[in-house]
């Protein structure tokens, strides 16, 4: 059941920069100006739902930046998003139109956040606590933004307010310890702000969103004793594991009690396209009529599932055949990933994606209390993961599996690839812990089932590559010297 549409009849008149190619020319599109638009609490109600649905419509397709260079996936031979191949072979560069749309879209976004706060003292027809819910929404949005931004690019131009073309033009990048201050700014502010999660409709920022996502940031940051503070909080905003994992990725039950917070997306009227992205070109009997069919799951990541694990079977489907096939026809070795692959009309459906689960939650404390030398409290916590994806103990963890820091990163690592599949994790994750020259270098991609024989592929992952390349078009944009590449590129 839906509770929240971003999709308003506000929103379409608001659309600012929608199809602008460029952060540093950010003019509205529409007729309203700034100064005849937010005048109503409804105005900013409106703009506001304009920050989530920017990022709604980047969500959907952020597998192609975060997930294409990990060892998760690997691109098939129907793929038709422009820059995946590049990603897929780690050629990083900074004319890659993947790099560019994720920059620019989340700057949209940011736009839309600092838009909301330079005139959120406009209205005087708030009802009580709207104007402090609507404030701490943008700032929460906008630590958002700017998080996934420092975690992809490094530092970047650190915007606050409404700046004009020729001064956005002249604004260079900060430090990421400027943004970093900024997100935990944002996102200390938002907690103050918000109401608890049900106090505000489904699909909006919620006290507990702010408190985990400044629990994970400064997991990032290694501020383990922070990041215990704000992850141990989460216990008590009545947050829990499903019981079954598959019940996460159908519609009829995707507003759980494991979803901290996730993008929300009505079939037909603005369905995300990930549903489609993974599906067989010919499409799948019951679920869709056609498939984009651009990337298949690794033999990497298939053998790392035990048979009795039951994400294996919620997240990949091993044998296919086509729709339009006799019925007595056999089913063939075709493994997809269908996490995410519930009936719908291609390319517009209505499940939900979730941007951060109750199980995040619980591998973030363990990590922490690992690094906090409480390696039982952490094997526990890494237990429950565990133990609902194996419906028991039996495949538990014992403390002889994490004796060693080095064992204890191979097992969390091992549960958050396994449980995030899809879910933009990966990257981050190797990149964090400096994993990812290790394991990219040499990956299996396809597997033949009558060979037993998987296809060996040899990458050369770049040390730089821990940060993305700042789009070229964007430096171009900018004044001379001002908007700086990263190394390496």
């Amino acid at each position: 059941m839906k509770s929240y549409k971003y999709l308003s009849l506000l929103f379409l008149a608001f659309t600012f920069s929608a199809c602008d190619d460029s952060v540093l020319n950010l003019t509205p599109e529409s007729t309203l100006t700034e100064v005849n638009f937010y005048q109503k609490a409804q105005d900013i109600n409106g703009a506001v739902l304009g920050i989530y649905n920017r990022y709604q419509t980047r969500k959907q397709r952020d597998w192609a930046v975060l997930e294409m260079p990990t060892d998760n996936i690997h691109r098939t031979g129907y793929f038709n998003i422009g820059g995946l191949d590049e990603l897929n072979t780690l050629a990083f560069s900074s004319e890659n139109q993947l790099f560019a749309g994720f920059w620019v879209e989340t700057y949209n976004g940011i736009y839309r956040a600092n838009a909301v706060l330079a005139n959120i003292d406009r209205p005087i027809d708030y009802t009580a606590g709207q104007k402090e819910q609507l404030t701490g929404e943008a700032r929460f949005m906008r630590a958002l933004f700017y998080f996934d931004l420092v975690r992809t690019f490094g530092g970047v131009p650190r915007i606050t307010t409404m700046l004009s073309v020729e001064e956005s033009k002249s604004t260079g990048r900060a430090s990421e310890e400027e943004i970093y201050s900024l997100v935990i700014e944002d996102l200390k502010a938002a907690i103050d702000l918000l109401p608890l999660k049900d106090k505000i409709a489904s699909g909006r920022a919620s006290k507990a969103a702010a408190v985990g996502l400044l629990g994970k940031v400064y997991v990032y940051r290694k501020d383990w004793n922070n990041a215990k503070t704000y992850l141990d909080m989460m216990t008590g905003y009545g947050f829990a594991l499903q019981t079954d994992y598959a019940s996460l990725w159908k519609e009829e039950t995707e507003d759980n009690k494991e979803i901290v917070f996730a993008m929300r997306y009505i079939g037909g009227t603005n369905g995300n396209t990930i549903s489609t992205d993974f599906l067989p070109y010919f499409g799948v009997t019951g679920i869709s009529a056609s498939g984009g069919e651009n990337v298949f799951p690794s033999w990497s990541l298939m053998k790392l599932f035990l048979p009795q694990d039951s994400r294996k079977k919620a997240t990949v489907t091993e044998y296919w055949k086509s729709p339009k096939s006799p019925t007595e026809a056999p089913e063939n070795w075709y493994p997809y990933v269908s996490k995410f692959a519930v009936p719908h009309t291609p390319n517009s459906s209505g499940l939900d994606i979730p941007v951060m689960r109750y199980a995040d939650v619980l591998l973030l404390r363990a990590e922490v209390l690992y690094a906090l030398n409480q390696p039982a409290e952490a094997l526990a916590e890494l237990n429950k993961v565990r133990a609902r994806a194996f419906k028991g103990n039996t495949f538990n963890y014992t403390t002889a599996d994490i004796a060693t820091p080095a064992a204890f990163t191979d097992k969390l690592l091992l549960e958050r690839q396994l449980e995030f599949v899809m879910e933009n994790e990966r990257w981050f994750d190797l990149v964090r812990t400096n994993r990812f020259m290790t394991v990219l270098t040499n990956v299996e991609w396809g597997y033949n089932p009558v060979t037993k024989e998987p296809q060996k592929v040899t990458l050369a992952p770049k040390a730089n590559y821990k940060y993305f390349p700042i789009p070229n078009n964007q430096i171009e944009l900018a004044n001379a010297g001002v908007l700086v590449q990263n190394d390496g590129y």
